[in-house]
């Protein structure tokens, strides 16, 4: 499988623009030659010549990744979704030996729909600028792109009887996009403005624009028979019902294809796509039946058959790409479709082999890449090792063949840089990899120098929280500070777990040691940022045994011991509601004002700060006992220090007022509510430097 490839190989100006934008110290700097690519695979080529440095490319995308391995390779530079690590070189280093690299896969996927709205629910062109830098400069050449489905389906459904306001009740609000186009819900978090719509639409326009510019395909959304549960009122109609999900949603229905409204359907909804984002589009995601959908009797194979042929017909060059998720997408699905227009992405690899127990897929071709992270929870986590040991051995496998790519696919990507700065490099190693000798490079890249406490201290996270341990797990371990109150917690999360599968420990020497680098490093944001995170970790695994002893006072009915423990809990919560506070990475201010600045208007202000907090809060539905609450949980300064602190306030009353043999009511959900409707600001704490320094001191030497 070929990417096809929309601009001029010989046409290097976005690179050079991408430079301008993020590494003006290089402008004028880089010179971009033109070569050929070698078996349909990228390459890139650096050299140095005349005082500049030469990178010859087979295409843009390949010249943005030459652009990155110079950075990080010779100039010790790198840019990440946790910090930058960008500041001017003294002299420029020269290439001595020339280097030469071929991907080792054709595809380099990134982003996972729930990316769209745990990471991206409130970008704006700026944020979004930057995020297709850093996919370029990491040699993304796939990349999933929803953004702006709202209006091809206004389009498509005022054809169909549908009234602006029926309309609205379908489209989803900015922070719940994604389960409304995998089909698991409708509605919720509007009613959108039509203002809204349409800012989508030009957001969309120009993504699409810089994503061609700098050699990205965009996946974006087909038409699979989601419907609204309001057709079938309209129209008579054959559709499937799909129940509900989760927390209690009421899904769309499905459309079957074999329906005649269908292709009428499909016909409009393409011609809409084309309308507004035009015909140069190759790759489609979407499809039925999603994570515990119903089948109702259909014929699945011939749905999914029927389905692509309609991609087809109006996009003759397109590839349905679709989730390896669970029991995603079915063999019968799969049976049904033309395999080399099809592409599968395996979501889950740090758990799941999918690609070898399901026999490649049932010979379709596939992307290995791996999830880690769910809901944007915060928490170290990356089974890094693994990464490079199952890549390696898909590919060398009997379905070596069928592997078209590797990516990542984090559920949210403002974490653990090094769990994706891997996958990016996996794309362009051919030979099997020791992470415990890429973590050197990556030292250098990320702090800009290296010393033997900063390399010991990574080399103990390799042996802790980036471990591969083999046990089954959701994302990172979670912190009892973010859960709801009760006596026996075992996750935050449904799916979640608050276990930590390695050697807390050891864990904090590597803290103590990383901490103690920072003398010899200085303060770039990078190290900073990550000594943050690190700390916080830290604090989130002492608090364990500090909440084990507040269970422990209550079993016994020790109102003293539960006293002290519960004093010291909420003491360590909001230590680490300071620390996080003064960092614009853990900082619920951040994600509000990001969510504000989407818009001028206050009615549509205040709508995307309840989209916002309700996702990281109950998320929803309306429903006190939805097991979706906390799913998007976040360890953040002023999260911690308003509902997180209020719920647990409400516990240790409750434990107190029992233990006086007098009745609680512990309305944890009517909490949760009340602080995602609240028009209450959270403004950051911004600790000087030395003040934050002495709490980290404090917190390290605390027990």
């Amino acid at each position: 499988m070929m990417l096809i490839v929309n601009i001029s190989a010989a046409d290097f100006k976005p690179v050079l623009k991408l430079i301008d934008r993020q590494i003006p110290w290089l402008s004028g700097k880089i010179r971009f030659e033109d070569i050929k690519s070698q078996d349909g695979h990228d390459v890139f080529e650096l050299s140095s010549s005349k005082g500049k440095i030469v990178i010859k490319a087979s295409g843009v995308n390949a010249a943005a990744a030459g652009l990155n391995y110079y950075l990080k390779n010779y100039c010790n530079r790198s840019m990440s979704h946790l910090g930058d690590n960008l500041q001017p070189v003294s002299q420029l280093p020269k290439v001595m030996m020339p280097v030469r690299k071929v991907d080792a896969f054709p595809v380099r996927y990134a982003l996972n729909y729930c990316t769209i709205n745990y990471t991206m629910s409130f970008y704006g062109w700026k944020e979004w600028e930057r995020e297709l830098d850093w996919m370029a400069l990491n040699g993304i050449n796939l990349m999933l792109m929803p953004v702006g489905t709202e209006i091809v389906w206004q389009q498509t459904l005022r054809r169909f009887g549908f009234s602006d306001e029926e309309i609205l009740e379908f489209l989803p609000g900015h922070a719940f996009t994604a389960w409304w186009l995998m089909g698991n819900l409708e509605g919720w978090g509007g009613p959108l403005t039509q203002n809204m719509i349409d800012e989508k639409a030009d957001l969309a326009r120009k993504i699409l624009k810089r994503m061609n510019e700098l050699g990205i395909e965009p996946v974006t959304q087909g038409f699979y028979g989601m419907v609204p549960v309001k057709l079938k009122e309209k129209l008579d109609v054959k559709v499937i019902e799909q129940g509900s999900w989760a927390g209690g949603f009421i899904r769309p229905d499905f459309l079957l294809p074999e329906d005649p409204v269908f292709e009428k359907m499909a016909a409009v909804y393409y011609e809409a796509m084309k309308s507004n984002y035009g015909s140069d589009i190759h790759y489609f995601g979407g499809e039925p039946f999603h994570e515990g959908g119903r089948t109702g009797g259909a014929d699945v194979s011939r749905s999914a058959a029927l389905i692509q042929q309609q991609m087809l017909k109006y996009y003759p060059s397109s590839t349905w790409v679709l989730q390896g998720w669970q029991s995603n997408p079915s063999k019968e699905l799969l049976g049904g479709l033309e395999k080399s227009k099809t592409l599968v992405i395996e979501l889950f690899g740090e758990n799941t082999a999918n690609w070898e127990r399901r026999n490649g897929y049932e010979n379709t071709p596939f992307v290995w890449a791996h999830v880690s992270n769910f809901g944007e929870k915060t928490g170290l986590y990356g089974r890094l090792q693994r990464f490079a040991d199952e890549v390696y051995r898909a590919r060398t496998s009997n379905y070596g063949r069928l592997m078209k790519g590797v990516g990542f696919i984090p559920e949210g990507i403002d974490n653990n840089p090094p769990a994706y700065e891997l996958m990016a490099d996996l794309a362009w190693q051919n030979q099997k990899m020791n992470v415990n000798d890429w973590i050197k490079g990556y030292i250098l890249s990320r702090y800009g120098v290296t010393t033997p406490k900063l390399e010991k201290a990574w080399e103990l996270l390799l042996q802790t929280a980036y471990s591969s341990p083999l046990v089954y797990q959701e994302g990172p371990s979670e912190s009892v500070f973010c859960a709801r109150p009760a006596l026996e917690i075992h996750s935050v999360s449904s799916w979640g777990t608050r276990k930590r599968n390695y050697d807390t420990s050891l864990f904090e020497i590597a803290v103590k040691l990383f901490v103690e680098a920072g003398d010899e490093i200085g303060r770039t944001e990078t190290y900073l940022a990550d000594r943050t995170d690190f700390v916080r970790q830290l604090l989130a695994n002492r608090a364990d045994g500090v909440y084990a002893q507040m269970v422990k006072a209550v079993e016994q009915k020790n109102r003293k011991q539960f006293a002290d423990a519960y004093d010291k809990f909420e003491y360590m919560l909001m230590q680490q509601d300071s620390l996080l506070n003064s960092s614009r990475f853990f900082s619920l201010s951040s994600w509000l004002n990001q969510a504000k600045s989407l818009s001028k208007d206050k009615a549509e202000q205040e709508l995307l700060i309840r989209n916002a907090k309700t996702q990281i809060s109950y998320w929803g539905p309306d429903n006190p006992v939805t097991d979706l609450h906390d799913y998007a949980h976040k360890e953040w300064g002023g999260l911690l220090g308003s509902l997180y602190l209020e719920r647990w306030r409400m516990f240790k009353q409750a434990e107190l007022a029992k233990m006086d043999g007098n009745d609680s009511n512990e309305n944890y959900f009517g909490i949760e509510k009340q602080w995602a409707d609240s028009s209450v600001d959270y403004p950051m704490l911004m600790l000087s430097p030395q003040q934050i320094d002495e709490l980290i001191e404090r917190i390290l030497v605390e027990q």
